[in-house]
């Protein structure tokens, strides 16, 4: 009986072990389900998986998998089946799929719900426009892995079929500085090819206007010139500084502050794009751009001015100031309680509508804590009327509101690229849950 026990104890003992932890997973993900469900984010921004019930085993493998762990409960298990349980979390890395054991995982674009406008692509990132490229967010791939890889693809294509001799077209324009079109232009450098990337603002694109600190990396990567990138846990602000010294030492060349105005299909003589600051011809474009890259404005009185801005980049240069945020996402909620935690700024946080009904409860939790203790000033069911030199002007619940100010921060969402694409003759297909 003893020679038994010897075996018998650790399978008790590791069952057991199992089994708590299992239970935690359950737990824990109830909870997840429970605080999307009430904060209505139950719609994925991009790609995602489905899991099918009748395949899925319920052996956890997905949950384990997924990059985002700890830091976002993405996956979970509910009633013994693996289950998307923090929807709005997920950002397409894929390992979920690779991971399980049985095929119950297929990665989508949209829901039944929600369409989800995606470019027509071919394998290698042509649009149906012969010499039209898009690679990244704008194709609906907002993790920066996979972006970095688009880039980089697109210009190997660009590279095979690039006719040679002649000088009076550039080979390709990058449209974007951002990870993908980052990429590219390493990639375009190492095969010298004849190119101009333009950028409207600065390195990094979407990865520049997201807030301080922010955990921007969970896989590591391979970047032309440089090779594999080893960050798997890091903030903007050191990825940003670690592709800046790439952009030095590599010598490639970005015109910053230059926005695209229109994009011309010229037939056999190529593309023509321009920009305020003059024209540029290319056999190829690519279109590495985000989806929400033209701000949602308010079309207000004095919102030109130049202390209105569409994103929080640091709280700190606001502290001491008195700053209107508009808006009632997260991204607003998020600036708000930033800017407010510091002390001894005034802020004021104007949303249209009665309540944050699509906000993380974590991010209602520090509005409601900043309003109770006075660091903000929530006005629920307010517009914006007019912006001034030193105050702003609120239509709140139908009364008359003046506001002092020195800053107004607005996040009303961002404005699809679709009718730009269009004109371009690029073709746009909405997704309701497909591939």
């Amino acid at each position: 009986m003893l020679d038994y026990a010897i075996y018998i104890v650790p399978v008790l003992l590791l069952w057991l072990w199992f089994g708590r932890q299992r239970a935690h997973t359950v737990r824990k993900s109830a909870e997840a389900k429970s605080e999307s469900v009430s904060a209505g984010l139950i719609e994925p921004p991009s790609l995602h998986p489905i899991i099918d019930p009748s395949l899925c085993i319920g052996c956890g493998s997905c949950v384990k998998a997924c990059p985002e762990q700890p830091h976002h409960h993405v996956l979970g298990l509910i009633n013994g089946k693996a289950e998307l349980v923090s929807p709005t979390d997920c950002i397409g890395h894929g390992a979920c799929r690779t991971a399980c054991p049985v095929g119950a995982i297929t990665l989508v674009f949209g829901t039944e719900k929600r369409g989800i406008d995606i470019p027509v692509l071919t394998p290698h990132f042509e649009t149906n426009v012969p010499g039209i490229f898009v690679a990244g967010e704008l194709g609906g791939m907002g993790l920066i892995r996979n972006a970095l890889e688009q880039g980089k693809q697109a210009v190997d294509m660009i590279e095979r079929h690039r006719p040679r001799g002649g000088a009076d077209l550039l080979d390709l324009i990058i449209v974007g500085a951002g990870p993908a079109g980052f990429a590219a232009s390493l990639s375009a450098l190492s095969k010298r090819l004849r190119f101009v990337t333009l950028e409207q603002e600065s390195l990094g694109g979407c990865v520049f206007q997201y807030p301080r600190a922010k955990l921007v990396m969970t896989q590591a990567a391979t970047l032309p010139i440089v090779g594999k990138v080893n960050f798997t846990r890091t903030t903007k602000e050191e990825l940003l500084e670690f592709w800046q010294g790439i952009e030095r030492k590599s010598g490639v060349t970005i015109n910053y502050k230059e926005r695209v105005e229109g994009l011309h299909n010229l037939g056999a003589d190529g593309f023509l794009v321009k920009t305020p600051k003059g024209e540029y011809r290319a056999r190829n474009v690519l279109l590495a751009i985000g989806r929400h890259g033209t701000p949602r404005k308010l079309g207000v009185p004095g919102e030109d001015l130049p202390k209105v801005v569409y994103r929080l980049i640091d709280p700190e240069q606001y502290k001491g100031q008195h700053v209107l945020v508009v808006g009632g996402g997260d991204s607003a909620l998020e600036a708000a309680a930033s800017i407010a935690e510091l002390g001894g700024t005034q802020v004021t946080l104007s949303y249209r509508g009665d309540a944050f009904d699509r906000a993380k409860p974590r991010n209602r939790d520090r509005i409601a804590a900043a309003a109770k203790s006075g660091e903000l000033d929530l006005r629920l069911g307010s517009t914006v009327k007019q912006i001034a030199m030193d105050r702003v002007f609120l239509d709140h619940n139908g009364k008359k509101l003046e506001v002092e100010n020195q800053s107004v921060i607005v996040n009303a969402g961002g404005v699809l690229p679709n009718d730009f694409l269009r004109q371009a003759g690029v073709a746009v297909e909405t997704k309701y849950g497909t591939v």
